[in-house]
């Protein structure tokens, strides 16, 4: 375990880089800033955070046994909640690979070649907690039966892995959980009494909480040993009450535990009735752990900013939905009854593939089908996209999307081109209020072409986002012509080819 040491240096806020791959210019593309005078290598501090570039890059490494660094862009609005400013630094960010931003990597010991990818939350509490794990001692070693009380009872939840072998394989792997789940403080502990004292035999890992079961215990299989992955999964969902209640606190723990489904119970907690509601809820949710969450969702406190994705209202409650969180599905149980068994005998249905999803809609719009670009919705899709007289080239889209309104005008005068086209067909659907079975969209914009003819055929558009590749693209049946090679080009006469990344490309989305 790597101590508190004299050469760890943790600067007075997190050591970051702030560099970018490119600034957006005035027509969208994104370009790589020169830079306006030579750098040296001295580090320079903003705030008490190192600015560093590709000059000083090594120095920093080698005069900073630890080095948190930030992968920064200044468009991006992640970025911009942890750092207020950035450095053009392509370089770099070539060199280790930086496709996304934020991005955040550990340098230890002045290697270079071999950074640790930050895993933890993106805020500073979540930052400080992940960097103390590193530096200092992953878990705390408890000795006798005095402070392991005291360790115990000091947070609502801890975790002690006792192993009779601190060198061994099983120890070795729980450090490493440790440094992932940071959230929780980690003990250690292999004296014979601390064994007997917790009712042991052989290694353990045991979760102490103040709260349900009140500890839950892992054995390590002798011949297996400890999976860290396996565990890292298993504490993550044991950590949470089996009922969780949506809040702004609790937010993070419901969606970062990673559990495949969600059952939902909104309720009203102003009505003592609607609240009798979650016994049977609580009581059915213990046969599903680790595969379902259940969670109670007050539609008059912080779960009212959620209603709008299920299309509901606070009248709508109370009542039940199961959300299948890898794509969003949404599953509804009927309202005749919240008893244990009836939520049981639905979850499990739901699990079995025997319950359809609930699909959501909005109604058409007045002239919905007589304006140049055609406004679907769930009820119109199907009948619109799949029929064998038409082709029809489709926008979903979600109204907040920066990319889906940069290409608005261009999609609407597609529109206008393809009006009176007796076979193509131009249209839009708001992806955010309209769902559709079998059909997951992962991102904004999308695009999908459905040809003329029978089979259910598909092509998704992923070119450039203007009206006259638009065109090229409807004009040649669903594909674009292929260009020309070109013509290579002598030294003297030569041109960059290499054409900048532009967020016309269907490359650059706004993610779910």
């Amino acid at each position: 375990m790597q101590g508190w040491g004299t050469r760890l240096v943790w600067l007075l806020a997190l050591t970051w880089l702030c560099l970018v791959l490119g600034v957006e210019g005035e027509d969208g593309e994104v370009v790589v800033e020169e830079e306006d005078e030579a750098l040296s290598d001295e580090l320079g501090e903003e705030d008490g955070v190192l600015v560093l570039h590709e000059h000083n890059f090594a120095r920093a490494l080698s005069e900073h046994g630890l080095l948190l660094v930030e992968f920064y862009a200044p468009w991006c609005g992640h970025c911009q909640r942890l750092a207020p400013d950035a450095t053009a630094q392509g370089a770099l960010a070539s060199e280790f690979g930086i496709t996304s931003y934020p991005t955040l990597k550990l340098f230890r010991d002045g290697n270079r070649t071999h950074p640790l990818a930050y895993t933890g939350r993106m805020d500073a509490e979540g930052i400080v907690r992940w960097m103390q794990r590193r530096a200092g001692p992953r878990a705390t070693l408890l000795q006798d039966t005095d402070p392991a009380a005291a360790f115990i009872s000091s947070q609502d939840l801890v975790v002690i892995g006792f192993f009779k072998d601190l060198q061994g394989q099983a120890a070795q792997a729980f450090y490493e959980v440790a440094g992932e789940v940071v959230d929780v403080p980690f003990g250690v502990a292999e004296a014979a009494e601390l064994f007997q004292v917790y009712g042991l035999s052989a290694d353990t890992v045991c979760l102490f909480k103040k709260f349900d079961e009140g500890r839950t215990d892992f054995p390590v299989d002798p011949a297996q040993g400890l999976d860290v992955a396996e565990l890292t999964q298993l504490l993550r969902v044991h950590s949470l009450e089996l009922v969780m209640e949506f809040t702004n606190e609790t937010s993070a723990q419901i969606f970062g535990a990673k559990i495949p489904h969600h059952m939902l119970l909104f309720l009203n907690k102003s009505s003592p009735v609607q609240l009798a509601l979650q016994d049977g809820f609580r009581a059915a949710a213990g046969a599903f752990r680790g595969k379902v969450l259940f969670v109670v969702v007050d539609v008059t406190g912080h779960g009212a900013h959620v209603l709008p994705f299920f299309a509901m209202t606070p009248a709508d409650a109370p009542t039940l939905r199961l959300v299948k969180m890898e794509n969003n599905r949404k599953y509804r149980m009927d309202q005749d009854t919240f008893s244990e068994a009836a939520i049981r005998t639905f979850v499990q249905a739901v699990l079995d593939g025997k319950v359809k999803p609930h699909l959501l809609s909005a109604e058409p719009p007045e002239g919905w089908d007589t304006r140049p670009v055609k406004v679907l919705v769930g009820k119109t899709f199907e009948q619109v996209a799949f029929d064998e007289t038409k082709n029809v080239f489709v926008k979903f889209y979600a109204p907040w999307c920066s990319h889906c309104q940069a290409m608005a005008a261009a999609w609407e005068e597609l529109g206008e081109r393809y009006k009176d086209h007796e076979n193509i067909i131009i249209a839009e659907l708001d992806a955010t209020a309209n769902e559709l079975e079998n059909f997951t969209i992962n991102g904004f914009p999308t695009l999908h072409y459905f040809p003329a003819g029978p089979g259910r055929k598909m092509v998704e558009y992923k070119s450039t986002r203007d009206v006259e590749t638009f065109s090229k693209f409807l004009e040649n049946g669903g594909t674009l012509p292929e260009e020309p090679p070109a013509v290579p080009q002598t030294p003297e006469n030569s041109t960059s080819s290499e054409e900048p990344s532009s967020l016309g490309t269907a490359e650059s989305r706004d993610e779910l």
